[in-house]
């Protein structure tokens, strides 16, 4: 695979086509934005599994997807849940302004949350996330989890005993009404995310599919590499795009800490050291070279750029294969809900 920082998208199995690396714009959600920034309800809850211990300043991700798009990003990964939306439209918008892109240089994946599954919610939810970008359409509109929480205006509902009110799903229906989205324009491409074999097979087997998922967004990194699950996507055209592609932070409210921090693996750094490379863009490069799209997430300028800089080297046969070794087949990203 011939990649370079101008071109290294890949195919999708409807045509499109996906940069291998992008940005992702996780954020905080502990504090929404007020309704003018983003429309979203003031009355939100937040849940443990998304939760930092800081909060995000207003307007870094702004910054932060500038600068991306000026370091070379074409890939955009967002949320409706992230509560910065706004800033991710702004910035893609302030950069077609200058001359720097066009809209269809950027690929930007947005994601349906679990409140919204319901068939009859799809498509007002997307048109809700256009709004907030401020954009005709989406790249990728994916279900962001397969299971479902009760509808309504807490994003994260909870009962008297702080426990998640979940909700009965039609996974299929939900899917046909994300269709309907792709056949109205609202989204270029459609996928999934936290999703299963057994998940993807029922969408898959479903009577009357007209769009498969192209893609399926899961963690994945040299300690959690996905074989199985990367076999089977490869055998049915869905790309794995990789979210904490660099591990996580040491939060134990939601991550995992009984796995060792990737980014202090003696085998990463001592391979970095030979290219000249960091731990992360040895993890990274790992990723894009065995067709793993990755969206490390920063707002740091300085990692933004470096993450972008793995395209002027490649790891060898026998590098790729001991990095694969790594593997620990335990998840940062327990998702506990």
């Amino acid at each position: 695979m011939n990649l370079t920082a101008e071109s290294h998208r890949i195919p999708l199995s409807d045509g499109n086509s996906i940069p291998l690396l992008g940005l992702g714009t996780y954020a905080d959600p502990q504090k929404a934005p007020s309704s003018t920034e983003g429309e979203v309800s003031s009355r939100l809850t937040p849940c443990s599994f998304f939760s930092f211990s800081h909060q995000t300043p207003k307007g870094s991700c702004l910054e932060a997807v500038k600068i991306a798009i000026d370091a070379g990003y074409r890939h955009i990964d967002g949320a409706f849940v992230y509560f910065n939306e706004h800033e991710v439209g702004q910035a893609i918008r302030e950069k077609i302004a200058e001359g720097k892109i066009k809209r269809e240089d950027i690929f930007y994946c947005g994601k349906l949350w679990n409140t919204c599954h319901p068939p009859e919610l799809v498509r007002p939810t997307l048109e809700k996330t256009l709004k907030i970008l401020q954009l005709d359409y989406v790249d990728l509109y994916i279900i962001e989890l397969p299971m479902a929480f009760k509808p309504g205006e807490a994003l994260y509902p909870k009962d008297e005993n702080g426990k998640f009110i979940y909700h009965e799903t039609d996974l299929c229906a939900t899917w046909e009404a994300l269709e309907a989205c792709k056949d109205a324009g609202l989204a270029k491409s459609i996928g999934v995310s936290n999703f299963n074999r057994r998940q993807l097979e029922m969408i898959m087997n479903k009577p009357g599919l007209k769009y498969k998922p192209v893609s399926n967004q899961v963690e994945c990194h040299p300690y959690f590499t996905q074989p199985k699950l990367l076999e089977f996507c490869r055998q049915h055209d869905i790309v794995i795009v990789g979210y904490s592609p660099l591990g996580t932070s040491r939060d134990e409210s939601w991550v995992n800490v009984s796995s060792p921090p990737l980014l202090k693996d003696p085998l990463l750094n001592a391979i970095g050291k030979k290219y000249n490379k960091t731990a992360a863009q040895i993890a990274l490069r790992f990723n894009v070279q065995r067709g793993v799209v990755v969206i490390p997430k920063s707002f740091n300028p300085q990692r933004i750029r470096e993450n972008f800089q793995i395209f002027d080297f490649s790891l060898t046969e026998k590098e790729m294969k001991e990095i694969e070794a790594l593997n620990k087949n335990v998840r940062y990203v327990e998702l506990l809900m």
